[in-house]
């Protein structure tokens, strides 16, 4: 998928070294499709995992000029779709991500509604939920202002299939799909998270972004 110059349907996790896709992506799916991208692989995907080691191996020798560390849509779907089965939550397939420029972000994965949905024994009539089900292509799109140290998401639209749907579902469903013992409400949308890995700002442009430590 490269430095794309078309738009295209991607907050997973990155390779077992801890470094969160939580920076990358958290949220996003819709997409203006003006040109075929590259098909995911192999070479990519190993291609990301080396940069991620080097920017692991940054974080251990801090430095007075900054220094930076270009990954690609590519590398990241090509990772997703041949590297992360074991990270990403049972429920979820065919995550994809899209930088879109001037820090936007677009992601989509196919998700298990029912299962989303089974996690309250009662909701009100007007529940959005109760209306979706089933395996379905969940989209959105979001900004990422990463400085400083910190990062944060500023959710723009989600849509499930053609359907768009408020910032409140989609909130159901990553809180769902990120759940943890330490968390067991997941993820928040609008939640600050610290970057990792001394990284201090993400520059989000078109096809790829940019890690500065």
């Amino acid at each position: 998928m490269g430095v794309w110059k078309c738009v295209r349907n991607n907050v997973l996790r990155l390779p077992s070294s801890g470094l969160s896709f939580g920076l990358f992506v958290v949220g996003g799916f819709t997409v203006v499709l003006t040109c075929a991208p590259a098909a995911p692989t192999r070479e990519a995907a190993r291609s990301l995992q080396q940069k991620v080691a080097v920017i692991l191996q940054l974080a251990e020798a801090p430095a007075r000029q900054p220094r930076r560390t270009t990954v690609t849509d590519h590398e990241i779907n090509s990772y997703l779709a041949f590297d992360a089965g074991s990270q990403i939550p049972a429920g979820v397939v065919e995550p994809e991500l899209s930088s879109l420029g001037n820090g936007r972000v677009s992601a989509r994965a196919v998700v298990d509604l029912d299962a989303v949905r089974g996690q309250k024994s009662q909701r009100s009539l007007l529940d959005p939920m109760n209306f979706l089900m089933g395996r379905v292509a969940v989209t959105a799109t979001g900004t990422i202002k990463a400085s400083d140290g910190i990062g944060r998401v500023e959710f723009e639209t989600a849509s499930i299939g053609p359907i768009p749907v408020p910032k409140i579902v989609l909130q159901e469903i990553v809180g769902y799909y990120t759940r943890t013992a330490e968390r067991p409400s997941g993820l928040s949308l609008d939640d600050a998270f610290a970057l990792p890995a001394r990284i201090r700002a993400i520059q989000v442009e078109a096809g790829h972004a940019v890690v500065i430590q």
